[in-house]
């Protein structure tokens, strides 16, 4: 593998598997999800080693440290090699969190909740 002076930055997102396709990681980076130093960046933008990237994924604001660049993907066992996920774990638990809390089931054929019904689910919710 030769060297890699410099990758634009949706690339090496798509390199590192944060996207699945190279184009939702160019859309990310256009419709402002994908900061460097605190500023949006285009998707044509560099990376550099060293640089701390923010990717709004969802609800959650993913932080990854660039350790080396690369232009072609790679297993997800070899992504370590190349980026360090510093994002808290309590960003990663609040996101559980808000999955599990705003998530109800309910059975097929039963119908629509009723006002009372209603109520309580957003009284659980919320309160």
């Amino acid at each position: 593998m030769k060297p890699v002076v410099e990758v634009r930055i949706d690339k090496w997102l798509w390199a590192v598997r944060v996207f699945k396709t190279r184009n939702q990681a160019s859309e990310a980076c256009r419709t402002g999800k994908v900061k460097i130093l605190d500023q949006e960046v285009k998707a044509s933008r560099n990376v550099k080693v060293g640089d701390t990237i923010v990717v709004h994924i969802e609800q959650l604001n993913k932080i990854l440290y660039v350790k080396a660049l690369l232009d072609n993907r790679v297993s997800a066992k070899l992504v370590i090699d190349f980026m360090e996920d510093q994002t808290p774990q309590e960003e990663i638990e609040r996101l559980r969190l808000a999955k599990i809390t705003n998530f109800e089931k309910r059975d097929y054929g039963i119908g629509r909740p009723t006002k009372r019904e209603r109520r309580d689910i957003e009284k659980f919710k919320y309160i």
